[in-house]
């Protein structure tokens, strides 16, 4: 079914809506925990559950979800999240109790499962021209990179005028608007009943994922349970050994598999993973010694990464225009190359004061938010249409499992090399906390005389800013290695003559 001009553009519009409420839900929850914590009287358990529940039970249900709207019609598929996503915000926005609002959440997560691969097979569908689809992939990617960034920020306005609950309650009227939007604009298209869907492997792939998204979250908490995360890691580990093995003896497979026999599809996945760990490890980073060592508030830390932001909403839509043009590749080599200089700059610049931070931060915006986008043009680019939802599935999959390792990873290498490099001031007897965090520490120093506050103060500071150093070292360096890599891969698309 063709598509006029005006409406292609229209139902990109549509599609990035939906997609920015589910983005935004997944970091404007930072920002409100503090209020609905003392509003609901929640337990540091229940906290973590209600951060947690949305990106487990997201990353559970994106491959079953995605490959059933493969089978019954993407339009189909995509009303139904919205308005499942419609109905969770309401229950999350006046929720009484902290069991009921991680209720609200899990089924927010089930909304935003059924409509994130919609979203992307979508624009798959619908712009036939490679070029014109490359652009809207890359406007996506700009959507998916820059909203996630920018969900502090909207809670800390949010949280300035009204209260915890409207953070939710601000989904309502867009979703209405995109429910009306999707039933005049996008066309219906049957899915294929060819499409394998197995509700036993979709068991099996929740379980697996869950499990390892688990069990990273575990590992990335102040103390964790190495017991409980590393069951949870077997458990994950051998649900998805199970489901691989179901696939493969499959006829007509859920997940298919020889996907990953196509080079450009798999690098575009690890380009995804490693976007996706790059930037969040390094807001994880940055945001706190932005209010920890720094002193900004939480709205003045979201305003500080702001810049960042909105420069990867312009360089997504660039990269994608580039991609069909120059190479998935070489975009792609050179996004992450500019990501990973940008990173080195704040590794430099420090001490260097606000404007030149803010230059690198730019910098590494543009770098990632093109990568972003070539990596979903790439995976969907070289998928077939019948299998977009899949193909969709998969690119977020990896966006959240990147995510997880790279808060896992440059969280647990901060906390561990802060302990190493503190060295209490001499003459303070001070509790074993002061080493577990800086968090800790600070409030160990409000108890303190303040001569003795302020040395064990400098002390602290100065061994997390060793750690975030460390952390900066150990993302740039990771970015300059894909970024070869995914050069290489260029250069021997052009010899062999491949776009």
């Amino acid at each position: 079914m063709t598509v006029s001009e005006k409406s292609r553009w229209l139902i990109l519009l549509v599609v990035s809506s939906a997609l920015f409420l589910i983005v935004i839900d997944m970091t404007v929850l930072y920002t409100a925990l503090p209020s609905l914590a003392r509003d609901l009287g929640t337990s540091a358990s229940e906290k973590l559950w209600i951060i947690n529940a949305y990106a487990l039970v997201v990353a559970g249900l994106l491959p079953g979800l995605g490959t059933l709207g493969d089978r019954i019609g993407h339009k189909r598929m995509f009303i139904a999240g919205l308005s499942v996503f419609g109905i969770a915000s309401l229950i999350a926005a006046y929720s009484p109790s902290p069991p009921i609002l991680i209720g609200g959440r899990a089924l927010l997560a089930i909304g935003a499962a059924m409509m994130m691969p919609a979203t992307l097979s979508i624009i798959r569908l619908t712009f036939d021209d490679e070029r014109e689809r490359g652009l809207a992939i890359g406007i996506w990617g700009a959507v998916a990179s820059g909203g996630a960034a920018v969900g502090p920020l909207i809670g800390g306005i949010l949280l300035e005028y009204f209260w915890w609950g409207s953070v939710f309650l601000i989904n309502v009227p867009i979703v209405i608007v995109a429910l009306v939007a999707t039933a005049v604009f996008i066309p219906r298209r049957k899915g294929s009943r060819e499409v394998g869907w197995d509700p036993v492997g979709s068991l099996q792939i929740l379980v697996g994922l869950v499990g390892v998204a688990y069990a990273i979250e575990e590992l990335a908490r102040e103390a964790p349970s190495l017991l409980e995360a590393a069951a949870a890691a077997v458990i994950g580990a051998l649900a998805l050994a199970i489901f691989i093995r179901r696939q493969r003896r499959s006829a007509t497979p859920m997940f298919d598999l020889t996907l990953f026999e196509n080079r450009d599809f798999t690098l575009g996945v690890v380009v995804a993973l490693v976007s996706s760990f790059s930037v969040v490890g390094l807001e994880l980073v940055l945001s706190q010694r932005l209010q920890l060592v720094l002193g900004y508030s939480p709205l003045q830390a979201a305003l500080f990464v702001l810049p960042g932001s909105l420069l990867a909403f312009i360089a997504g839509p660039l990269a994608g225009w580039a991609a069909p043009r120059h190479g998935a590749g070489r975009v792609m080599g050179g996004a992450l190359l500019l990501g990973g200089l940008g990173v080195t700059g704040l590794f430099f610049a420090a001490d260097a004061g606000r404007t030149p931070q803010l230059l690198c931060l730019s910098i590494f915006g543009l770098g990632l938010g093109a990568s972003i986008a070539v990596a979903s043009h790439a995976i969907m680019t070289h998928a077939p249409a019948e299998r977009a939802g899949m193909a969709a599935s998969v690119e977020e999959v990896a966006f959240e499992l990147g995510g997880a390792i790279g808060i896992t990873i440059l969280g647990s290498l901060l906390a561990g090399i802060y302990s190493v490099f503190l060295v209490p001031p001499q003459g303070l007897l001070l509790p074993p906390s002061v080493l577990e965090g800086i968090d800790q520490a600070l409030r160990v120093a409000e108890t303190l005389p303040a001569d003795a506050a302020q040395r064990l103060t400098e002390a602290v500071h100065g061994a997390f800013d060793a750690a975030y150093l460390t952390t900066l070292a150990l993302d740039a360096a990771l970015l300059v290695v894909i970024a070869f890599i995914a050069s290489r891969a260029g250069a021997a698309q052009r010899a062999q003559g491949q776009p």
